[in-house]
């Protein structure tokens, strides 16, 4: 080994470093933790995948998922342990449910900071393989928000998220150990493969086949773009596949030995059925995830379209499709790597005839990191006096003022589906700012954004004042949204006016309610819901959750059955009778 190397390959802690990594857990604090329960759990995953956690808990079974105490095979349990481990810990609320989330979100930002670090340019590779500031590489991944948003979510989609990326790091680690490293250390290049195998595991522990899968693609497609045919054998590494067995086959022999349905229902129907057909009604066009993946970039989106045009510039101008011996550059692996990784899991998903806005979260890392080279030159020491031109200062600008705009009218559209020209204040005490306010405060940023970006450090304020811009907006989300997303998204305000009826855990019925109020129900009541369409009615006195004017209808239903009604709630679109 050189002389230097390991100080090289692992730069100590110096103050600036330190500094850097509290202001991370800062800031991941706040963007991932702050506020979690400020709204219930909304959709019909949420508060599904927490009442599956809750249910594995308290039956002490970390094997079989259940819902309302059956088996509930379309999700490997990754999600659910770790939910299973913050119930144990901070009690069982929609607020623990979304802790994991959080927590694989600040271990994906985590992974970006302390891999650039390890491995930025001069720590041993020969060329400019990771330039950048780690620091601010961290930042972007950390601020876009398609990371913030399913950092939110009691969910699948962080899990598997942070696993893929943390995996795929660590399988670049050992890539560039083995190309480019002066020094051959047979034992580091190890831990970087099994990592990779490792986390691929887990990552198929949280959503099953897709990472092994995607991690395969990207992989191959990288290599056999360099001509890199010996690494793709050596990568087929025989520890690191018994460790991705060994973690991955205990749970999935289990649950199939317990279960002789798992693999139809997971594997032939969740994974293949669902890839191949719409079974659960999420068809949407083939080009449905370009406009989606934009948005999670947001508000990085324009830079990533900067370094995405500059990068396909420079591979032109090296005359990359003729000259083959431009792919085995050095300085074009990184890029590479992470534009094929940000558009395998796009294009993969865009041919599925099952499309969520989740499925591409994956891609989210590396479209950060692609943005965090480009940004590199425009903030680095040497390049100061280099002034961000108008056009791009103006559309960053607005792309901040537009996220603030959204922010700020969150709580107009959650109620009304509209916006709101007028301030006021709604029956239950959320004051809405007018329109006209919110657009004048979001341009008052902007104008503030592009004014700082205009000046000679604006190369060096760009990721701060990108940073800002997302703090207001999340700031504005938690305190003056989160009311309007509670009263119309979540089922915590229906289970919450009827437990001040009954304090008794009372029989519940539901008549024409959406999916996701039946399922939130359950988890905060903590108990199945009857539905009168099913013919299910209880022959106790019961609650019964109706769409709102439906009265008659429910009297034909129960007839000879006195139906007292409770009250409404007006922004769910509900009523609740009492039958008796």
């Amino acid at each position: 080994m050189m002389p230097g190397a390991n100080q090289r390959a692992n730069p100590p802690t110096n103050p600036r470093s330190r500094a850097d990594m509290l202001l991370l857990a800062a800031f991941c604090g706040f963007l991932f933790f702050y506020g979690l329960g400020a709204f219930g759990l909304i959709g019909a995953d949420e508060p599904r995948y927490a009442q599956v956690a809750r249910e594995m808990l308290e039956r002490s079974d970390w094997v079989t998922p259940t819902l309302l105490g059956k088996p509930w095979l379309e999700k490997p349990p990754l999600y659910y342990w770790q939910a299973m481990l913050a119930f144990r810990l901070g009690g069982i609320s929609d607020r623990t449910a979304r802790i994991p989330a959080a927590l694989n979100a600040a271990l994906l930002v985590a992974a970006v900071y302390f891999f650039l670090r390890q491995f930025r340019a001069g720590s041993g590779f020969d060329g400019n393989q990771f330039a950048g500031s780690e620091f601010d590489a961290a930042l972007i991944t950390a601020t876009s928000v398609g990371v913030i948003g399913f950092a939110r979510a009691a969910a699948t989609d962080m899990p598997l998220a942070a696993c893929f990326t943390i995996a795929l790091l660590a399988w670049y680690a050992w890539y560039a150990r083995e190309k480019y490293s002066r020094e051959k250390d047979a034992s580091g290049k190890d831990i970087y493969l099994a990592s990779f195998y490792i986390f691929l595991a887990l990552g198929t522990l949280a959503k099953g086949p897709v990472a092994p899968t995607l991690a395969a693609v990207v992989i191959f497609a990288f290599l056999a773009l360099r001509r890199d045919w010996r690494e793709i054998p050596l990568t087929l590494w025989i520890p690191g596949i018994a460790i991705y067995l060994a973690v991955t086959l205990p749970w999935y022999i289990a649950v199939q030995l317990r279960n002789p349905e798992f693999f139809r229902v997971f594997i032939l129907e969740h994974n293949f059925a669902r890839f191949s057909h719409d079974l659960y009604h999420h068809r949407q066009p083939f080009w449905f995830y370009a406009p989606v993946f934009l948005l999670a970039m947001m508000p990085w989106t324009l830079v990533l379209l900067a370094a995405i045009v500059k990068r396909a510039r420079t591979h032109w101008s090296e005359g990359w499709l003729e000259n083959k011996a431009a792919f085995s550059a050095t300085k074009n692996s990184w890029p590479l790597f992470l534009l094929i990784w940000m558009l395998v899991p796009i294009l993969f998903f865009s041919v599925s005839q099952s499309k969520l806005p989740g499925y591409i979260l994956p891609a989210v890392p590396a479209g950060a990191l692609l943005g965090a080279d480009y940004l590199n030159p425009l903030g680095d020491s040497k390049s100061q006096s280099k002034k961000i031109s108008l056009p791009f200062a103006a559309a960053q600008a607005i792309l901040c003022g537009l996220l603030i705009f959204a922010a700020l009218t969150t709580p107009s559209i959650a109620l009304d589906h509209r916006l709101r020209w007028v301030s006021e204040t709604t029956t239950n005490g959320t004051t809405i700012t007018g329109t006209g306010t919110d657009a004048a405060i979001a341009l008052l940023f902007a104008i503030a954004i592009a004014a700082a970006l205009l000046t000679r450090a604006g190369s060096r304020l760009l990721t701060r004042t990108t940073l800002f811009a997302v703090v207001i907006s999340v700031a504005a989300v938690i305190r003056m949204a989160a009311p309007a997303i509670d009263a119309t998204q979540s089922a915590r305000p229906i289970a919450e006016t009827i437990q001040a009826f009954s304090q008794e855990p009372v029989p519940i019925a539901l008549y024409r309610v959406r999916r996701q109020q039946e399922y939130g129900l359950e988890f905060y009541l903590n108990r199945p819901a009857q539905k009168y369409e099913d013919g299910d009615i209880p022959s106790a006195a019961h609650v019964l959750v109706a769409a709102k004017g439906t009265e008659a209808q429910v009297a034909q239903l129960v007839p000879g059955r006195r139906v007292s009604y409770l009250t409404s709630l007006p922004a769910q679109g509900l009523d609740l009778y009492w039958i008796k």
